[in-house]
This record gives C-alpha cells, sequence and structure tokens, in this order.
C-alpha cells in the first residue's frame, strides 16, 4: 500500500511534444529575448537592428530550430516576422492573451521560455495575417482613411473658426466643405465681406436661397479668427491633395493584384449609375469593376446597404484569400468578434455577450448595418434588422446585423452560393416608376376603370 501511495506522489503528467524544434521570442522595442530550451545556455538576447535579427537567424539554425513563436507586440514584430519567414522559418504569431498567464513575477527571460514551452506542446494557434499584396493595398487604404480623419477634424475647426466669425454657414448650407460652402470659406480668406457676394457663389443644388445665405454671412470683422480659418483652409487643401495620392497608389495596386491573376481579369460588370456614392469614396477608381474582379466575378455590391467604402475595407483588410482561409462563416465571424461569446458552466449560460474589440472591417460592416436599419423600403436585412431592433434595441441590432452580413459575405466568396432578395434591390428612379404604377393600378380599382373607359385597346 505504500508503495502504490509514493508512486502516485512520484507520478507526473507527460504532455506530449508537437513542436520538438520550437523557439519562443519575447519581442521588445530595443531588444528580442530568444528561448530555444529551457534552461539559461538555451536563451539569448539581440538587439532590433537588420544585422542582430540575422545574428539571431543564424543563432536559431545553428539550434536546428525549424519554427518560432512570438507575440505580436505592437508594430515591433513586423521586421522580425518579415527577416524568419525570408529565412524558411514557419512563424507562429500570436495574440498576447494566450502567453500571458506565467507564474510567478513577470520577466523578458520568463516570458520567452514561457512562450516556447507553449509552442513545443502546441498550445498556441496562430493570428490572421492576409497575404503580402493584400497588407500592401492596407497600408494605403489605412493611410487614406487616417487623412480622411484629419481632414474632418480640420472641417470641424473651420466650422469653429466661421462660428466666432458670427458666419453662420453651417446654418444655411449642409456641408461646409461641399461645393457652395468652400467657394464661400475661399472668398472670406481671400478678404471678400460683402454678403450679398458671398451668397451669389451659391451653387444651384443648394436648398437655400441666396436672401437666406447672405443673412447669415454678417461677419464681426476679427482678424485673429479670420487667420486661424485660413490655416486650417490651407491645412484642408494640404491633406485633400495627399488623399488624391493615396488614391493614385490604391489604383495602382488594384491594377497590379488584378492584371497578375488571369481569374481576376477576365471578369466585367456593367456599372452601376444609381449607387450612391460618398464624397470620401475614391473619384478616379471604378471599385464597382475592381471589387467585382477581385472576388473573381461575386457582386457584392447587389447586397442592399453595401457601400463603396465597405467593399474598400474588405479588399484592402482581407481580400478573397484572406477570407478562403477561415473554414467556415462561424469562424470568420468569431475573427471580426461579431459572434457571442458564450461562457457556460455547469449547464448554465452565464455569458452570452459579443467579444470586446474592433477591426477596421468590424466598423465597415457595422456603418453597412446601420445604413440598412435607415432604409425605408422593406427588404430581408432590413426587416431582420427591425425585428431585433424591436426586441433588443438598435446596439444589438447592428451587431446581429453586421454578423448576417458577414456570413452573407463569406457564403458569397467561398462557396459561391448567391445571395437572394426576393423583392429585389431597387434604385431610386426605379422605385418611383413602381411607385407610380401602385398608385395607379390602385386609383383604377378605386374606381372601377375598364379598358374602354382608360382608351386602351385589346387586340
Amino acid at each position: 500500500m505504500e508503495e502504490e501511495t509514493n508512486k502516485i506522489e512520484n507520478a507526473q503528467v507527460v504532455m506530449e511534444i508537437v513542436n520538438p524544434h520550437a523557439a519562443g521570442i519575447d519581442v521588445g522595442s530595443r531588444s528580442h529575448w530568444v528561448a530555444v530550451g529551457q534552461s539559461e545556455k538555451d536563451i539569448r538576447e539581440f538587439g532590433v537592428f537588420n544585422q542582430d535579427l540575422f545574428e539571431m537567424t543564424d543563432w536559431l539554425h545553428e539550434k536546428q530550430v525549424k519554427t518560432v513563436a512570438m507575440e505580436s507586440t505592437g508594430t515591433y514584430w513586423q521586421n522580425l516576422y518579415a527577416v524568419l519567414i525570408s529565412k524558411g522559418f514557419h512563424v507562429i504569431l500570436c495574440n498576447g492573451k494566450f502567453t500571458k498567464n506565467i507564474k510567478g513575477k513577470k520577466t523578458d527571460v520568463k516570458d520567452c521560455q514561457w512562450i516556447q514551452k507553449l509552442h513545443s506542446l502546441g498550445l498556441l494557434s496562430s493570428s490572421f495575417l492576409p497575404d503580402g499584396k493584400t497588407e500592401e493595398l492596407r497600408t494605403y487604404c489605412r493611410q487614406r482613411a487616417n487623412l480622411l480623419h484629419q481632414a474632418a477634424s480640420t472641417s470641424r475647426k473651420m466650422q469653429k473658426n466661421l462660428r466666432l466669425l458670427n458666419l453662420r454657414l453651417d446654418v444655411v448650407v449642409k456641408d461646409i466643405c461641399g461645393l457652395t460652402g468652400l467657394l464661400i470659406i475661399r472668398a472670406i480668406c481671400d478678404g471678400e465681406t460683402n454678403p450679398q457676394k458671398l451668397a451669389a457663389l451659391r451653387h444651384g443644388n443648394c436648398r437655400k436661397s441666396e436672401e437666406e445665405i447672405a443673412k447669415a454671412l454678417q461677419s464681426n470683422g476679427r482678424k485673429d479668427f479670420l487667420f486661424a480659418l485660413r490655416q486650417e483652409l490651407d491645412t484642408y487643401d494640404h491633406l485633400q491633395k495627399k488623399i488624391e495620392q493615396c488614391d493614385v497608389e490604391i489604383e495602382r495596386m488594384l491594377e497590379q493584384i488584378i492584371n497578375s491573376d488571369e481569374n481576376k481579369s477576365q471578369h466585367h460588370i456593367d456599372p452601376k449609375p444609381h449607387k450612391r456614392i460618398n464624397k470620401n469614396t475614391p473619384e478616379n477608381i471604378d471599385l464597382n469593376l475592381k471589387s467585382y474582379q477581385m472576388f473573381e466575378g461575386t457582386d457584392l455590391l447587389a447586397i442592399e446597404g453595401m457601400s463603396y467604402s465597405t467593399v474598400l475595407s474588405l479588399m484592402s483588410e482581407v481580400g478573397i484569400e484572406g477570407i478562403r482561409k477561415f473554414p467556415s462563416a462561424k469562424h470568420f465571424c468569431s475573427w471580426l468578434r461579431l459572434a457571442p461569446n458564450n461562457k457556460v458552466s455547469g449547464g448554465k449560460v452565464l455569458s452570452s455577450k459579443v467579444p470586446k474589440g474592433s477591426n477596421r472591417l468590424k466598423i465597415a460592416l457595422r456603418n453597412a448595418a446601420n445604413a440598412i436599419g435607415n432604409l425605408k423600403d422593406s427588404t430581408p436585412l432590413r426587416d431582420f434588422f427591425q425585428r431585433i431592433n424591436f426586441r433588443k434595441g438598435r446596439v444589438s441590432a447592428i451587431s446581429a446585423t453586421a454578423r448576417k452580413l458577414a456570413v452573407i459575405i463569406w457564403n458569397l466568396v467561398v462557396k459561391g452560393i448567391p445571395y437572394h432578395n426576393p423583392a429585389g434591390y431597387l434604385f431610386l428612379d426605379q422605385k418611383r416608376k413602381l411607385g407610380l404604377v401602385k398608385r395607379i393600378k390602385k386609383q383604377i380599382d378605386k374606381f372601377g376603370l375598364t379598358n374602354e373607359e382608360l382608351g386602351i385597346s385589346i387586340c
């Protein structure tokens, strides 16, 4: 009996080594700590310069390492990741939340040892990374989005300075950076103070009359606020030039990706002249055609609520090859953090909230879902949005509809299942024509008019 007790006390749980030639790297801003084992001699510190990274790869080759795991810490991992891939290593880039449960005091040495141990046992999963061309396109698109954000901030500052000058352009014009607004602001910065002359710059599409605009453009003459307005206008013009340069690079990158693949370049689709174009959409790029070619004959713009900006986010953030990496639509929604995170204990669901966190594609899909909720005509997605909105509120409806959009997109791209809208997606002129026909039929039924009374001859 005592012998059996001693055996039980001395017994150890043995886990299978999945990756025998594995290394773990703790990525830092000034240095990287690398572990190829659990002893002190198996740990080394390297710098962050290119020469140091190549020395690291040579040392890993000496230790016969084949696979490497590291955390995605800020942007410090990117150069190291590129060097390791170029040297033939299999690299696992994992989320930091999977490696943080280390026992005892946290140090760089313990971190790299812990990462190496977890990777050797096969307990780390790799994060999603797009292919090289998609990553380049993503850089240009993200830079453009950042410039648009700065331009919006500059527009708000111009509006503030106009208000301090008592020029209430924001009251009579919907967008001060529109056609009418910018013409008036440029004239004000050039020294024009006559309200009637400023109002005469009104564009023909502006709803307000010249008299109404002139009443809002009587300045108090403050020179300090006028100086600030000129400064902000120069900044706005500079940002617009930068955005145009980004558009050129995005178009070049799209052409390069499409022309390098015959399966993409062979597709063609008719233009959608009635599709609404936002002013922040690239003007010189036919995103309708480019998206149809990028996704190899899949028309994502046929889905109601999908805009050009949403499609551009899909092309730049994941791309068609990135979407195909996910084995199912559930995996795609989980990566987007749009699927409920069910926590079950004792057979009881403790929580089913959507996980915290966001990315640019999730934001784009949520914006598309919000646009679906604002549709006036009944469509399957709009009706789904309204049902969730009635039961759980608009925030939950946006998340649920964004998840449904992600499922539809995955099925369209991966399985080739077409999106079916029984009512069909109608543009504005088509809606007006259909409404007119319905009203005419209603009046005919109401008064009981016959073909003879209507002057219709049936042969």
